[in-house]
């Protein structure tokens, strides 16, 4: 696969088959391609917590936000939940900001992701302080993201946008994600 087919297959998945296991050695190849990413000022202040246990993933899921526009929709179902996460962390010893690192890092585990036929979805909606409490995570690590992971069981299709510039992605009645992207001609400026 190009690195452009990657891309386009690397889509925001938000249903999995659950029952599809992804191991710890699958999440260490996956956070490798982050660490060999670029970092700024190479300060390299990302860290990383995995989860791949059907009790740890049960103790994340509740505290992560899924689909803001599809209004009704609660997030995934017991059976079409993420197989794994990583949870992305920024270590304020190492640096006080994260500038673009954990973007960076999180854009090359779900290429990395693609190319071993699974799919993810980064996740910036968090409730961090619950999170925290719950993993006992250390105040100088800060929650970044967290990124889910697993065998897509969705179909996620890009689209032109509609001429009313509507960005909100949609399911139909046949639970097709739809994902519009505003055309080439609209972001290139003169």
């Amino acid at each position: 696969m190009n690195l452009k087919d990657l891309i386009i297959a690397n889509r925001s998945y938000r249903r999995f088959e659950q029952s599809s296991k992804i191991f710890r050695e699958t999440l260490m190849e996956l956070i490798d391609l982050a660490r060999l990413s670029p970092s700024a000022g190479n300060k390299q202040p990302l860290r990383y917590i995995i989860s791949f246990t059907d009790d740890t993933n049960s103790r994340i899921f509740p505290f992560l936000s899924w689909a803001a526009y599809l209004k009704d929709w609660p997030g995934p179902e017991e059976g079409e939940r993420p197989a794994a996460y990583i949870i992305v962390l920024g270590d304020s010893r190492l640096s006080p900001t994260i500038l673009c690192d954990h973007g960076i890092a999180a854009q090359s585990i779900l290429l990395g992701a693609v190319e071993k036929n699974l799919g993810g979805c980064i996740i910036a909606s968090i409730k961090k302080d619950q999170l925290r409490k719950e993993l006992d995570i250390s105040e100088h690590l800060d929650i970044l993201l967290v990124i889910a992971l697993g065998k897509p069981g969705e179909v996620v299709r890009l689209e032109e946008m509609n001429d009313d510039g509507d960005i909100k992605y949609w399911r139909d009645e046949k639970g097709v994600h739809h994902v519009p992207k505003r055309s080439l001609e609209d972001i290139i400026l003169k």
